[in-house]
């Protein structure tokens, strides 16, 4: 089996500076980085879910996100995120990034959480997907696309 036939994504989630170093007056020990991704949200008390929407992440460290909600969620709240990840596993099945947080900040438009779990997890294909892959396998193996 070929290695180097995949893609690789690597992001380094380390600290990215000794404590006491900032960078550009930036007291967060997590390096962030900007990314726009698809987020499902909801906002959770005692298991219920309160409210839920849809929005996109304005950037992301190993300790939280800020998000782009499109309301104020209430400070100290638990919430669930549910982020649509950039890259597939074994180069075909989508990931979800699931995150369980605490509303630390939120205005209007952006709200922050710190997190308090994560998880990857597969994420389900669509039909149109399924049925790709149900026709490659259908397919004889001269016939099937890449060989």
């Amino acid at each position: 089996m070929n290695l180097n036939r995949y893609p690789t994504v690597m992001m380094d989630w380390r600290k990215s500076q000794e404590p006491g170093e900032h960078i550009g007056g930036e007291r967060r020990g997590d390096r962030r980085y900007e990314i726009s991704l698809d987020v499902r949200w909801k906002v959770l008390r005692r298991k219920r879910a309160l409210d839920s929407g849809l929005g996109h992440t304005v950037d992301l460290s190993s300790g939280g996100i800020l998000f782009e909600a499109g309301r104020k969620l209430p400070v100290g709240l638990k919430v669930q995120l549910s982020i649509a990840w950039p890259v597939l596993l074994h180069n075909s099945s989508p990931l979800q990034l699931s995150v369980a947080g605490r509303v630390v900040r939120s205005d209007n438009q952006r709200t922050a959480i710190e997190i308090i779990q994560h998880e990857f997890r597969t994420a389900g294909l669509s039909t149109e997907q399924r049925s790709g892959l149900a026709a490659a396998a259908r397919a004889p193996l001269g016939y099937r696309a890449g060989v």
